[in-house]
C-alpha cells in the first residue's frame, strides 16, 4: 500500500494531478497504531482500507463586526451541522489576537449576509473559514489604519499582532478593544467583510482499522475494534473533527454491515422507515478510536481540508474485508448481513 499509495503529482481518474496529500502518511500513521501492532482475537477478522473524498470550494461570504468594547459578531451564511460555528469562530480570533469567547458566531441567511453555497462537499471549514480569515485580514489593516490615525503617522508605521497595535515610530502601543473605543472618533464601527469563490479545496484522504467477530451459527457480525485514520489538513477544533470522524465511520459501518432497501416484487420499497431499515446504534458499537494525521493543504490560510464526508468511504471496505477473513469467505456484496453471511457459509460447506 505504501509503494503505490497516491502522493504529490499523481494523476487522478477524474482529471487534475495531486498536490501534497496525506495517504501516506496516514498509512504510517495506521502501520505504527496500536490497533494494527495488536494481536487478532480468536474468531475475528481484521479489515484494513483506504479511501478519500475530494473535497469542493464555492461561494462564501462574511462579515466581522467589532463592538466598541471590542468584542465582536461573525456573521456566516453556512448552517452549522458539525460545529463549523465554532472552528470559524477560532479562526478569526487567531487572525485577529483575541480570545475566542469574544466572538460570536451567527449564521445568517441573505437578507444579512451575501450568498453562500450549499453546506456540503465537506466545504464548510474550508471556504467559509478562508472568507472568516480574509474578514478578519481586512478588519486587522483597518485596525493598524486607525491606531495610526489616532498617533498621527501611516499605517506602514503600524504593526499589529498578537490583538495589539504597535507604533513602529516609537513605544506607544493599542489593544483591539481601545482601538474599538476610540471607533467613532476615527470613522466610525469597524466592520470587516469577504465575498470569496474558494479554490483549492484539497482530497482528505483516511486508512480504516476494522475487527470484527462473527457468530458462524447466526451470521450475527460484532465490531469489536475499529480505528479511523484521517488527514484533515490543520484540525481546527481537534475534538470536532474527531466527531467527524466517528460519525463517518459509523454511517459507512451501517451501510457496510445492516442498510438496504428492501423492495417488492411490484417495486415498492418496503422498508421506508427506522422501524425496518437498520441503522446502527451507539450499543452495537465500540467507541471509534481516531488519530488526526495533519498534512497541510496549500491553498488554505491554516492548512484546512473538509472532513466530514471522507470517512463514510473506507468502512465498505475495510468491514466487507474484516467479515470475509473471519468467515474464511470472500465477500462480493454488501450489506454484511446475517442471511448473507449464513448463506456463504453453508456454500462452503
Amino acid at each position: 500500500r505504501l509503494k503505490n499509495a497516491a502522493k504529490e503529482g499523481t494523476q487522478t481518474i477524474y482529471g487534475p494531478k495531486l498536490k501534497v496529500v496525506g495517504l501516506v502518511a496516514c498509512l504510517e500513521a495506521a502501520k505504527s497504531s496500536p490497533h494494527y501492532n495488536a494481536p487478532i482475537p480468536e474468531n475475528v477478522g481484521r479489515g484494513l482500507a483506504a479511501g478519500f473524498w475530494f473535497n469542493i470550494g464555492g461561494q462564501s461570504s462574511v462579515i466581522i463586526n467589532l463592538n466598541p468594547d471590542g468584542t465582536g459578531t461573525i456573521i456566516e451564511g453556512s448552517p452549522d451541522i458539525g460545529g463549523s460555528r465554532a472552528s470559524m469562530q477560532m479562526m478569526a480570533a487567531e487572525i485577529l489576537g483575541v480570545a475566542p469567547s469574544s466572538l460570536n458566531p451567527i449564521v445568517a441567511d441573505t437578507e444579512h449576509v451575501a450568498y453562500n453555497q450549499t453546506t456540503g462537499g465537506s466545504r464548510t471549514t474550508f471556504a467559509t473559514g478562508m472568507a472568516v480569515v480574509e474578514a478578519a485580514e481586512d478588519i486587522v489593516e483597518q485596525l493598524k489604519a486607525r491606531a495610526a490615525a489616532m498617533w498621527n503617522v501611516t499605517a506602514e508605521q503600524v504593526d499589529f499582532t498578537d490583538g495589539v497595535a504597535h507604533n513602529l515610530s516609537g513605544e506607544d502601543q493599542l489593544t483591539l478593544a481601545e482601538i474599538c473605543a476610540s471607533a467613532e472618533k476615527t470613522g466610525g464601527q469597524i466592520s470587516g467583510r469577504a465575498n470569496i469563490n474558494a479554490r483549492g479545496a484539497g482530497p482528505s484522504f483516511a486508512v480504516h482499522i476494522c475487527d470484527i467477530k462473527v457468530d458462524k451459527e447466526t451470521g450475527k457480525t460484532d465490531v469489536v475494534r475499529y480505528t479511523a485514520i484521517q488527514d484533515a489538513g490543520k484540525a481546527i477544533h481537534p475534538s470536532y473533527v474527531e466527531g467527524q470522524f466517528q460519525g463517518g465511520a459509523v454511517q459507512g459501518i451501517g451501510w457496510a454491515l445492516n442498510e438496504e432497501y428492501v423492495y417488492s416484487k411490484d417495486g415498492i420499497m418496503e422498508n421506508a422507515g427506522f422501524l425496518d431499515y437498520r441503522i446502527p446504534l451507539a450499543s452495537d458499537l465500540p467507541e471509534i478510536e481516531t488519530i488526526i494525521v495533519e498534512v497541510p493543504n496549500s491553498f488554505h490560510p491554516f492548512g484546512v481540508r473538509g472532513v466530514g464526508e471522507t470517512g463514510i468511504i473506507p468502512p465498505l471496505a475495510a468491514v466487507g474485508t474484516a467479515v470475509a477473513e473471519a468467515i474464511g469467505q470472500p465477500i462480493s456484496s454488501l450489506p454484511c448481513s446475517p442471511p448473507k453471511i449464513l448463506k456463504l457459509l453453508m456454500a462452503a460447506h
